[in-house]
């Protein structure tokens, strides 16, 4: 996906958080996402922060739908918390590599 899609996928899946927000208490649900100070507003973060918040915003969505309807399987907030691990290593070695570019880039000057 492009950042832009990213970015438009993040926007819509606010947009599910503040409705469940209005018919259930989610304030536990999305602590992890809110700890990542980023929202669909933030043009000038990475794609890689984007994806990441997208799968952290999906997992506490599902969790609450999971929570909140009895007969919902755990199977799929499982298996957003799987990606959610995922996508934090990814973007830990994104931010690594970014690092390594710029030190590399000031020992030359």
């Amino acid at each position: 996906m492009y950042k832009d899609e990213l970015i438009q996928l993040h926007q819509f899946l606010v947009f599910v958080l503040k409705y469940l927000d209005e018919e259930y208490e989610v304030k536990e649900e999305c602590k992890e996402y809110l700890c990542l100070n980023i929202s669909p507003h933030h043009i000038h973060r990475t794609k890689a922060e984007h994806k990441h918040a997208i799968f952290v915003l999906s997992a506490a969505i599902s969790e609450i739908i999971a929570k909140n309807n009895d007969g919902t399987s755990s199977n799929v907030p499982n298996g957003l918390a799987e990606l959610v691990k995922r996508s934090k290593k990814e973007l830990l070695r994104f931010q690594d590599q970014n690092a390594l570019k710029y030190q590399k880039q000031k020992i030359k000057m």
